[in-house]
């Protein structure tokens, strides 16, 4: 193994961590829609307000979490998240088995979840950066992709089966094991974290909470990786309620079938995320990025074709085949890239930034696109999706700073 593959023990604790997360997250796959579709029978509406709303005021509750996060250690902030995401989600079986469950319930549940993963997200960037060495970076968030797809290639698998058994309350409780067990190896890292230098600063001042926006709208790198995922992110995040009200409603599939078709195309991802690196030493980040990122934004159409039976399983799985690969190619470039270009002592913040940024669109254009679906249909709204969502590519060319442009306004004015 070269040097540059030997990442450490807490490195490993790290990644133990996210695979126990990430799998159990995955073994819930849908959970929270499928609980509010089958248990509580609510209509498509509803299901998307559920994952609008509850990421948009998590989005807004977690605004301050950035300089909060920076001037404290990373390792306990991620440990509590784990806890907070973990006791959020127990509530779930608690309230139903009590038969106390509603439709309010599980949005308190999305809003908590949705602010402690930001926290969590926020913090685990710095922490990172403290276990490995930049060259390490690349190989690093490979890794992290290569579980996340290994992992939503089993868990919606399995996920779908345990719901068709056991009913989607129960399959909350893998997630929630998840988050404990991540906590755990969170705790068995022994590296020593320092104190951040800011740690003794005075209090959040309100400025605070618009330099990681600041710090992304001026570098010419991170603005256009911004602008591009966070629409291609909430694009697709908007229809994937709508896949569930389609696909489980419209066309009758089984729970089995709906995770067998988002899960055997992770291998897609798994794969992309191991050529990375390759890739990028042949052929430079900055090109593959750019291809990459135009392809996985060409497959969400083929999806408005989907049928009953084998046939639309089978093109799902094509279909989502071709956009993970895509994306395990671009999302451990664009990770490292990120980190690459921000200090050490404004990571947290511009993570809470883009993380702050694209949790609201998610929850803007899913509330949107679950309106349109009550109007014209959920097919018809997936395919509007699809249709903007092939136009992303253009957020990818560099422009100018959009804080330097201001700035000149203002002192030509």
């Amino acid at each position: 193994m070269s040097e540059r593959q030997r990442l450490g023990r807490p490195f490993g604790w790290l990644w133990s961590a996210y695979a126990a997360s990430t799998l159990g997250t995955w073994l819930g796959f849908g959970a929270l829609p499928l609980i509010a579709l089958q248990v509580l029978h609510v209509g498509p509406a509803a299901v998307s307000a559920l994952a609008a709303a509850g990421q948009a005021v998590g989005a807004l509750l977690a605004l301050p979490l950035g300089p909060w996060v920076e001037r404290r250690r990373k390792k306990p902030v991620m440990v509590a998240a784990d806890l907070v995401r973990s006791v959020a989600l127990c509530a779930i079986p608690v309230a139903y088995a009590l038969g106390a469950l509603t439709y309010t319930y599980l949005l308190v549940v999305s809003v908590v979840s949705a602010a402690a993963n930001i926290a969590f997200r926020s913090a685990s960037g710095a922490y990172l950066k403290m276990l490995v060495r930049p060259g390490q970076l690349l190989v690093a968030n490979g890794r992290f992709e290569s579980t996340t797809w290994t992992a939503t290639a089993l868990g919606p698998t399995l996920g779908g089966a345990a719901i068709s058994l056991l009913g989607a309350v129960v399959t909350v409780i893998a997630n929630a094991v998840g988050f404990l067990l991540s906590a755990a190896a969170l705790l068995a890292i022994r590296a020593r974290e320092p104190k951040p230098e800011r740690a003794g600063s005075a209090r959040l001042r309100g400025a605070d909470l618009f330099e990681g926006w600041r710090f992304i709208l001026a570098d010419p790198e991170l603005r256009p990786l911004f602008l591009n995922t966070v629409a291609v992110n909430a694009l697709i995040m908007a229809t994937q309620p709508l896949l569930a009200v389609l696909l489980l409603r419209d066309l009758g599939w089984e729970a089995w079938q709906y995770g067998l078709a988002f899960g055997l195309p992770c291998v897609g991802g798994f794969l992309g995320a191991q050529a990375a690196p390759r890739l990028e030493a042949r052929y430079g980040r900055r090109p593959v990025l750019l291809w990459s990122g135009a392809l996985r934004s060409a497959w969400l159409t083929g999806l408005v074709l989907v049928t009953p039976g084998a046939g639309g399983v089978a093109l799902v799985v094509l279909v989502e085949f071709g956009l993970i690969a895509c994306m395990g190619v671009f999302n451990p470039l664009y990770a490292t890239q990120r980190l690459q270009h921000v200090p050490d002592d404004r990571v947290a913040r511009v993570l809470t930034a883009w993380s702050v940024t694209s949790t609201g669109a998610i929850a803007a254009l899913t509330a949107v696109w679950g309106v349109l679906a009550a109007v014209v249909g959920a097919r018809a709204a997936i395919a509007a999706a699809a249709l903007l969502l092939a136009a992303t590519p253009v957020l990818l060319r560099r422009r100018p700073p959009v804080v330097a442009v201001v700035e000149e306004s203002a002192q030509g004015a």
